[in-house]
């Protein structure tokens, strides 16, 4: 009969059945709960569990150290053999890796390997839900219909290696979004937040926010295309910036393929990109958006590499006071390029602007103004400009002498991020946001709202 260990016991095993040079084992403990509701009534919620195991084995060999990746869910005791065989297959069958590096060593163990993981459940929403329950019964008198969802996620990871690794860290992630519509579903409105443990959310505050905007839309403005003062809330910054910083990477950038190249093969490193003294920079420790302190990487790409597992993070300074300070760079891409190694970080924070909220910004604009909620459907154009295009959602709002004066239609875009932080005017107080288009994928992230004096919004769009 099949039997489920421990998950340190399964790398522990994985470990031991390795034949090959080295060998690097992750094992993914998650628990999920979630909540879900349309109309003003909860319709649905749940609670699931899963594991995944990811297996990477290295073969040396004359020409360099190959290396082979497979993972499998719900791996029990029985299915080890089978999935480390494989790995090591795959390593066998395959030609020398680019990225290959020795594997780390000499990092301290982490004391809670060898604990259970650790789990959440429906008592995250213990408090959440009531104060749910009473938003929609003032929604409800209010003439409004709330939807949308809660999710939160707790994975516990571990891996260890052949050279002695073995580290442990537990990340919690929940994210909260919010729609709410008028009965007749002509208007509405968007607002998202993060969280850690869905103690710092508030559902009143929230709708609050929405029957403000669901009332600015009262008013309907149409504008055509052009160039508009701008203000950008947090979580569209986030969505911006994030895509910036995946777009970063050392190699890309030396080779001269992307927005950090300059002509002959050299980076814009020490470049001015911004005229505020604005920092953009990665913490694993960052309070309230703390993530894994090293390195954790299922499989090798341009900004990461399979064999820097379990590899220190520290603080990076992406740009400092303006400048571009660095480029992402695995040990592998640090040695081509010449640069620091800088792996990736799990989250993002723009700091350096005033103290000013989106509100304060709205009531100090002179003239007029767009006030968007939200961006999505981005993609990008052309990487040599890092130029993206997407559409505006959830409310875009006019702005006249500091007051909202409605809600006007919606645009596609043209900018680059990297202009964007060129071109800003503004930058208000930083704070924790929930990018719209990556969340799924990117939610720890704190940003300022920043007001763009000619924001490129490049047509018309119909979308709502």
């Amino acid at each position: 009969m099949s039997r489920v260990s421990k998950p340190y016991e399964i790398v522990e095993r994985a470990l031991e059945l390795s034949t090959t040079d080295g060998l690097v084992a992750i094992a993914d403990e998650q628990s999920s709960a979630n909540l879900r509701w349309a109309g003003n009534a909860l319709t649905t919620n749940g609670v699931t569990r899963g594991r995944t195991l990811t297996v990477v084995a290295t073969v040396d060999g004359a020409e360099g150290t190959a290396s082979g990746v497979v993972s499998r869910s719900a791996v029990t005791t029985d299915d080890l053999e089978p999935l480390v065989r494989a790995a090591e297959a795959a390593a066998r069958g395959a030609g020398p890796a680019e990225d290959a590096q020795p594997l780390v060593s000499g990092v301290p163990a982490s004391p809670d390997f060898t604990d259970a993981p650790t789990e959440t459940g429906s008592e995250v929403f213990a408090d959440f839900a009531p104060a749910l329950g009473d938003a929609f019964a003032r929604a409800r008198s209010g003439g409004r219909e709330l939807y949308g969802f809660a999710n939160h996620e707790l994975t516990s990871t571990y891996v260890g290696t052949s050279t002695g690794l073995r580290l442990r860290h537990d990340q919690p992630n929940g994210t909260l979004e919010l729609n709410a519509k008028s009965p007749d579903r002509t208007r509405s409105a968007w607002a998202g937040r993060a969280t850690r443990d869905f103690k710092d959310v508030d559902p009143a505050a929230m709708d609050a926010e929405l029957a403000q905007r669901l009332r600015w839309a009262e008013r309907r403005i149409e504008l055509p295309a052009g160039r508009y003062e701008t203000l950008l809330p947090p979580t569209a910054v986030a969505d911006l910036l994030i895509y910036q910083l995946w777009s970063s990477t050392a190699r890309d950038a030396v080779e001269g393929r992307t927005v950090f190249s300059t002509p002959g093969g050299g980076t814009r490193l020490g470049e001015q990109l911004a005229p505020l003294p604005l920092t953009l920079r990665s913490d694993p420790h960052a309070p309230g958006l703390e993530s894994a302190p090293f390195v954790i990487a299922h499989s090798s790409g341009d900004s990461g590499s399979v064999f820097d597992n379990g590899l220190p993070l520290a603080p990076t300074d992406w740009v400092r006071d303006g400048k571009l300070e660095r480029l992402t760079t695995t040990r592998h891409s640090a040695g081509l390029t010449g640069l620091p190694v800088a792996p990736g970080i799990d989250n993002l924070l723009l700091e350096g602007g005033g103290e000013k909220s989106l509100e304060e910004m709205v009531a100090a604009t002179t003239g007029r103004a767009l006030l968007l909620t939200c961006l999505w459907y981005i993609r990008e154009v052309d990487p040599a400009t890092l130029l993206l295009t997407g559409l505006t959602r959830d409310g875009v709002y006019l702005v006249e002498d500091g007051e909202v004066v409605g809600e006007v239609n919606n645009f596609r875009f043209n900018e680059s991020p990297v202009d964007l932080l060129s071109r800003a005017s503004e930058a208000g107080r930083t704070e924790k946001t929930l990018p719209r288009e990556w969340g799924d994928w990117f939610t720890r992230a704190a940003m300022p709202a920043l007001r763009i004096p000619d924001f490129n919004m490049s047509s018309v769009s119909l979308g709502v």
